[in-house]
């Protein structure tokens, strides 16, 4: 016993140090050195390589057949820039090597360099195999090109590698196929560097290239020709000549009329506006003298006519009245640049977000082996066999894909969810049986020693900083350990729900981050309805920039929920506005009007203007649901349904994912749901339609699902400090004078009626003598004058409300009558009189 206690004390402690090497190894300082010392080992090379082009043939004579410690020892100067050593290397890569060639070390020298100095984010392998083909096939290439060229010159552009694999193909296979199999390596080479590489080879192989060429010189000849006979019909004044007239005459109108049609498109109309008819004048050249018939109205009322001396002008007209259908162009000031009034701002540094040093974490190989192992023990002791089973590592979770044995019943292992939970001691597992599109069956186990999915290593990465969605939204990483993004101009709202504390909140503030970090102010504005109050606060300090409000508004960040009733009806006017601005434009959606607007084809004095983006986000909705009820909803379900077209966007949180809270009309316009961690399974399918989310393990798990496909994604942690630095870093810059100003909202109190409103000018006949009755009796009872006029409890309710809003009663409390206002009926008839 005592041998074993000593031999695994001897395996801990050099398991312990072998792990302290790796980290040490691991370490971002010890990284960094490590490449910065790579770099300047790369730059010296650098710097010997191209010396030896300069003082190669000085320092020949003294290298050859000279050993290197004669050479540091100051037995044999050299001209060399870095010395010695750097001669003998620079001669040993050159001429014993690869050649000129060479040079690709360097490039990959530098790359290991700079991914250690975390400068870029390459695939060293990929670098490998670039850099080692390309200097191959370099070493080949000049030395077969120069190769009789090596007798007369110090220096061997290919190498002697290049120099006798060069020999060696041109005795076996000849100058031909020596070229043929240099240009086929090169091609492949190429296609496996470069996407384009195959459609130029595709375009120059089918000889289209020739064909276009061919085409527009055999067009240019018919051109010609066609101009000739023209010429020689026009000056003929023989009466033989006179019958081909009407067949000339029809195919130059015809073609007059197709380059009349093409004019827009060849940009050679001259527009003149005349302010007395109100039409546009087309001047379009022509070189026939031909006439076309055209009825033309004169300003003083005569008759139609077609005069001869129309052939004698040099040019036709044709009248075009004017309308909203007016073509603009503006094109002569150039394209118009939303961003210029804001041409300075600069969007966000990556080192506003905090990094989270993990290093190259790597995968637990003991965890995921003894995991699998459990597995494959429960399911075998319930009769279950299994034919094999993978792990996919992620940040949080590890996905263990099962594939079971034929005849095994799917259900039996998706009832086993508690028994292999017990089995792995896991927080909690979610099994999906079957995995849409493979037919294997997972089951979703959550790490032991979770990662950190912070918002800067998403904002950095490459599929983010490359993103040409137009809203692009980085929610964090999948199971593979993949940056998941989306468009939500695509989605084209997104309802989130989570339980309190389990990451909702953090996951509206990787929304609002990722586009902030790729949108300019001029193309996206924010509506931020916080009812916490504390929520969106930090936010407060890019109202210039990124805010919308209503023009009364004290604060763009609306806490109030009547401001809240108010914006939203705003924003149905401004959805309306926008519709009727692209009815006008005859364009489909905001894309199409911005580039349209952009390339000036849209005059601004008709009201046209650069619409941005308006991203709508709602944070605890259930709590305006029970105070606004309708007034909320009515307006939501609007914006849901046709805002997408014109660029406003919606996204609602909320904590109760209950069905008086996420109605079916709210459900059926949000087809995007997030769902964090909640409390039951009956919360779980409000939000999803499935269960799933009460099985999250919470701290920003969560599942994204578009109608049939769910993903489980580890959202991005931005924490409230880096959101406030992102906050103060855009505050500080100079933005526009106001917050962008959504349209002035006329509510009730304007006099427009609204649901559930008393319209005192339209009472009830029985007013008068209901009122005499409440006064008489002083009792504001519905069931008195209900009794008293024989009349139903709905037409007896209007009444009572019909009274309340002329001020005879008090308002509904509950059980107890209403309290009469009017004492007497001198008081009455006089209120009564007023009413008239």
């Amino acid at each position: 016993m005592a041998k074993k206690t000593t031999t695994t004390k001897q395996s801990n402690n050099g398991e312990s140090k072998l792990g302290e090497v790796k980290a040490f190894f691991r370490n971002e300082r010890t990284r960094f050195i490590t490449g910065l010392v790579i770099s300047i080992v790369t730059i010296y090379i650098g710097l010997a390589l191209i010396s030896f082009f300069f003082t190669g043939g000085a320092d020949q004579s003294k290298i050859e057949n000279i050993p290197l410690s004669d050479l540091v020892t100051n037995r044999g100067s050299v001209e060399n820039w870095t010395g010695a050593r750097g001669a003998y290397l620079a001669d040993l890569l050159m001429n014993r090597w690869f050649g000129i060639s060479s040079f690709m070390i360097l490039f990959f020298l530098g790359s290991i360099g700079a991914k250690l100095m975390n400068l870029n984010r390459v695939s060293l392998l990929k670098r490998f195999l670039f850099c080692s083909a390309w200097l191959l096939w370099g070493s080949l290439f000049f030395a077969f090109v120069f190769i009789k060229g090596y007798e007369d010159t110090f220096i061997y552009l290919g190498g002697q590698h290049g120099y006798y694999l060069s020999e060696m193909m041109i005795n076996n296979i000849g100058i031909p196929g020596t070229i043929l199999l240099l240009t086929g390596i090169f091609l492949i080479i190429a296609i496996f560097t470069s996407k384009r590489t195959i459609p130029l080879l595709q375009s120059f192989l089918s000889f289209n290239w020739l064909k276009k060429r061919l085409k527009k010189n055999n067009s240019e000849e018919d051109s010609d020709e066609y101009e000739q006979e023209q010429d020689i019909a026009s000056v003929s004044d023989q009466p033989d000549a006179m019958p081909e007239m009407d067949e000339e005459l029809f195919d130059t109108e015809k073609e007059l009329a197709d380059a009349e049609s093409e004019l827009d498109e060849q940009n050679k109309e001259v527009y003149t506006s005349t302010e007395d008819d109100n039409t546009f004048e087309v001047t379009v050249p022509r070189d026939e003298e031909y006439e076309i018939p055209q009825k033309q109205e004169a300003e003083s009322g005569d008759a139609d006519n077609n005069t001869d001396d129309d052939a004698d002008n040099p040019a036709f007209t044709i009248e075009v009245a004017a309308g909203d259908d007016e073509v603009y162009d503006g094109s002569a000031l150039g394209e118009y640049d939303p961003k210029l009034d804001l041409s300075h701002y600069r969007y966000p540094t990556i080192d506003l977000l905090k990094k989270y040093d993990l290093g190259d974490q790597q995968v637990d190989m003991e965890e995921q082996t003894a995991n699998q192992k459990r597995i494959k023990q429960t399911l075998e002791s319930f009769g279950i066999s299994i034919a094999s089973i993978k792990a996919t590592v992620g940040p949080t979770i590890t996905l263990y894909e099962v594939i079971p044995d034929t005849g095994v019943r799917i259900s039996k292992i998706r009832n086993l969810e508690d028994d292999i939970a017990l089995s792995l001691s896991a927080l909690g597992i979610r099994i999906i049986a079957p995995m849409p599109g493979k037919g294997t069956i997972g089951i979703e186990v959550p790490n032991k020693d979770p990662q950190i999915v912070s918002m800067q290593s998403i904002i950095a990465s490459r599929k983010f900083q490359e993103s040409k969605y137009d809203l692009p939204v980085a929610l964090g990483k999948t199971i593979t350990n993949e940056i998941f993004m989306f468009d939500l101009c695509k989605m084209p709202h997104l309802l989130v729900a989570g339980a309190t504390g389990q990451g909702k909140s953090v996951g509206l503030n990787a929304v609002i981050t990722s586009l902030l970090y790729k949108k300019h102010p001029s193309e996206l504005k924010f509506v931020m309805v916080d009812p916490k109050m504390v929520e969106f606060s930090i936010y407060a300090e890019i109202e210039r920039h990124y805010l919308a409000k209503l023009p009364d508004a004290d604060k763009a960040i609306i806490t109030d929920f009547t401001k809240v009733i108010q914006t939203l009806n705003s924003l149905c006017k401004e959805m309306d506005d926008r519709y009727d601005l692209l009815m006008k434009a005859h364009t489909r959606n905001i894309k199409e009007y911005n580039a349209k607007f952009i390339s000036r084809r849209l005059n601004p004095e008709k009201g046209h203007k650069f619409m941005p983006y308006i991203v709508v986000i709602i944070d605890e909705f259930g709590d305006l649901i029970m105070t606004a009820g309708k007034e909320i909803e009515l307006p939501i379900a609007r914006i849901a349904q046709k805002a997408r077209a014109v660029g406003i966007h919606m996204i609602i949180a909320t904590q109760r994912p209950s069905t008086n809270i996420i109605t079916g009309t709210i459900k059926a316009n949000f087809p995007a749901r997030v769902a964090f961690r909640v409390s039951s399974m009956i919360d779980s399918r409000t939000i999803l339609d499935s269960p799933g989310a009460n099985q999250l393990i919470g701290r920003g798990d969560l599942l994204f699902s578009q109608g049939n496909d769910m993903t489980r994604v580890q959202c991005a942690f931005v924490d409230t400090p880096e959101v406030e630095q992102i906050a103060s870093f855009i505050g500080e810059q100079p933005g526009y004078p106001t917050a962008f100003l959504l349209p002035e909202y006329v509510g009730e109190s304007d006099g427009e009626k609204v649901p559930g409103a008393v319209d005192l000018s339209d009472r009830d006949p029985l007013f008068d003598e209901a009122a005499r009755l409440i006064v008489i009796q002083q009792q504001g009872s519905t069931s008195l004058i209900q009794r008293k006029f024989a009349i139903g409890y709905n037409r007896a309710g209007r009444l009572m409300d019909q009274l309340e809003a002329a001020g005879i009663v008090g308002p509904f409390e509950g059980s107890k009558a209403r309290q009469v206002l009017i004492q007497d009926e001198y008081n009455l008839e006089q209120l009564l009189n007023s009413l008239k």
